[in-house]
């Protein structure tokens, strides 16, 4: 394998990140999202979401790599309230330090080789570094391939669900809480 690592996104990015997010939902989530859903997403649109978020936050946005290739990315910042609140809406105790990953994506054909542990211990270490004590995410309950990547990295689901509006069609998601110190295996 080539040189593989993950740096922080830089605006210039935005294209490949909203390239890669596009083929990876088109590809992976096929049969968890609408037809129509997946195929209305504006690339252009995507990038200039993506290169807003680099610039101003409130996610920092980091891409892996292997060599000259930009092969995932993965986005991670304070988790708004609403994100880390328990099913009836109430805060948990350690609000305040909870991180949220918003998305960890590695292009298909990239997979299984190391990117998504690169990028999620590399959020886990800013957050860690921004005074977080521990993460969370949400990932589609048929989903199985991200479930099952999260727990490797010993997350585990908090029993809080949710369901979402993907265009007329009810997409369940499930959270998922784990620490901050990933151990690369």
């Amino acid at each position: 394998m080539a040189d593989a690592d993950v740096r922080a996104a830089r605006p210039a990015d935005a294209e490949e990140i909203a390239r890669i997010q596009l083929v990876t939902w088109r590809t992976a989530y096929a049969a968890i999202l609408p037809e129509d859903v997946l195929a209305g997403l504006d690339a252009g649109a995507t990038a200039d979401q993506w290169r807003a978020t680099i610039a101003r936050g409130p996610a920092t946005v980091f891409v892996a790599t292997e060599g000259e290739w930009t092969v995932g990315f993965g986005a991670a910042g304070p988790a708004p309230a609403p994100e880390s609140a328990s099913a009836d809406g109430s805060p948990p105790p350690d609000a305040a330090t909870v991180a949220l990953i918003a998305t960890l994506l590695v292009e298909p054909r990239w997979g299984r080789r190391g990117h998504g542990g690169r990028l999620l211990a590399a959020a886990a270490d800013a957050m860690r570094a921004a005074g977080s004590t521990r993460g969370i995410c949400w990932v589609p309950e048929a989903d199985t391939a991200s479930l099952a990547f999260y727990r490797r990295a010993g997350w585990a689901p908090d029993g809080t669900v949710r369901t979402l509006d993907a265009g007329g069609q009810a997409l369940r998601e499930v959270r998922l809480t784990g620490t901050l110190d990933i151990a690369l295996v």
